[in-house]
């Protein structure tokens, strides 16, 4: 079974920027799908990019500009940089990807992913 393996996370001041990556644990996992999510206390799990196997990438509405989703395929790791961070991007970050799944149409829903990593944590302090 793959594992999905985030890192990157840590604490920062307000306008600061942090990249996260999140590795696939096993070489031969082919995501059709990959994504961010993330999940403030008491809040729900939200999308925050995704991108698609042949390279397209979808922003949830006001995260781009500040967030650029990437990947690396020959390492099968995945990227988001955040820049101008804010306090309220505080947060657990979620990586997550599917095999069979595309999301070349938009951003995906949580259900639409089969593999999650179990999350870094991202806090922005003014």
């Amino acid at each position: 079974e793959v594992q999905l393996v985030e890192s990157g996370g840590g604490s920062i001041e307000s306008g600061g920027s942090l990249r996260l990556s999140c590795v696939a644990s096993r070489d031969t996992f082919l995501g059709r799908c990959w994504a961010w999510f993330r999940q403030a206390p008491g809040k729900e799990r939200e999308v925050v990019a995704s991108i698609n196997s042949d390279g397209t990438a979808s922003y949830a509405n006001g995260m781009k500009g500040r967030f650029t989703i990437s990947q690396d395929t020959s390492k099968n790791t995945l990227f988001l940089q955040m820049t101008s961070l804010r306090p309220e991007d505080t947060a657990t970050y979620y990586c997550a990807a599917d095999s069979r799944r595309s999301c070349r149409f938009g951003t995906p829903p949580p259900s639409h992913l089969a593999t999650w990593g179990r999350g870094t944590q991202v806090t922005v302090s003014t």
